[in-house]
């Protein structure tokens, strides 16, 4: 499991099941969260050294459907599933009526929004991920869509949070989203009728204070805008696009992004004249952040999900 909220179902008869994971290259930490009969159960810390087994159990006997995602992101690294061991056990693949792929920074990993593993400013910067609770899968969620996350904390579209790069243009078609990554992402695998794209709250932001930095570039921020989206219709022709705000900019910042999205709109729409309009999809609810660094607590991310989960839902046509 690579990318942040991958998942996967099996069905399994009886009441318990054991699940082993392990971390792809035995370093750093990763966690696992899944959801058993369509209930949020347990998160689990999966670290270097031995095998992480865990024993899942259901409230009664029967036929049980057990979903595990992984809630850290792709640049903390993979997570292998080694066994999943129960009666009957068998791959379950839940019918579902639309596929979203969100694609975004931290915001959309759901990183620094959990604190059940310990308060902010204790632990590692994983730690305190739960994409699960991020606001795209719960849109997700909430309207029976399939889903991806490709996000990375820290990334812009033109430059990132504190450097001139590797922005998401750059690290898109990576498996792991790291410019050092030699295999490609196979496009192929997935087949969105949505991407939703949420970038620029890095872009506009004013660094870590270290690292010299320039001005806000809107027009480079523009051009690189179409050009990646370009490639997405490339990849998957005839897919909707949406782009969304950031929840948590006001002022000046908030009205130079949104001018910036309206003119990339406004691009895209001229260059695919035949495919359907770029949508803007805004987060009206604007946050104080309640989690870690500034970021959306798990809280606000349900602020976050209720406020577009209907645009969403028009988009798809649901």
């Amino acid at each position: 499991m690579i990318s942040t909220a991958a998942h996967f179902s099996v069905q399994f008869t009886g009441s318990t099941c054991k699940a082993t994971f392990a971390l792809a290259k035995n370093v750093g930490v990763g966690y696992i969260q899944y959801e058993l009969d369509g209930r949020y159960g347990e998160r689990i810390k999966v670290e270097k050294g031995a095998a992480k087994e865990v024993d899942i159990t259901a409230v009664s006997e029967g036929r049980h459907t057990l979903t595990i995602y992984k809630t850290t992101e792709a640049t903390t690294g993979g997570i292998l599933v080694l066994k999943i061991q129960a009666p009957d056990v068998q791959s379950f693949m839940p019918r579902r009526k639309s596929f979203i792929e969100f694609i975004g920074n931290s915001i959309t990993c759901g990183a620094a929004s959990d604190v059940s593993e310990g308060p902010c400013g204790t632990g590692v910067y994983g730690d305190h991920h739960n994409s699960y609770f991020a606001y795209g899968p719960r849109v997700a969620r909430a309207l029976n869509c399939e889903f991806i996350v490709n996000s990375v904390s820290g990334i812009g579209c033109y430059r990132n949070w504190n450097s001139d790069g590797p922005t998401m243009p750059q690290v898109y078609d990576r498996l792991t989203l790291n410019i050092n990554e030699r295999t490609p992402w196979d496009f192929s695998s997935v087949k969105p009728d949505v991407i939703s794209i949420a970038l620029g709250t890095n872009d506009l932001s004013n660094g870590d204070g270290k690292v010299p930095r320039g001005a806000f570039d809107n027009d480079k921020f523009v051009e690189t805008y179409i050009n990646f989206i370009s490639r997405l219709k490339q990849m998957h022709p005839g897919v909707k696009i949406a782009l969304l705000n950031s929840p948590m900019m006001k002022g000046e910042k908030k009205q130079t992004l949104e001018t910036c999205l309206s003119r990339v709109k406004a691009g895209v729409d001229q260059k695919f004249p035949n495919d359907k309009p770029v949508a803007l999809i805004y987060f009206h609810n604007i946050i104080t952040p309640r989690g870690c660094t500034g970021h959306p607590s798990i809280e606000d991310h349900e602020i976050m999900a209720k406020d577009v989960t209907s645009d969403y839902k028009k988009l798809l046509s649901l």
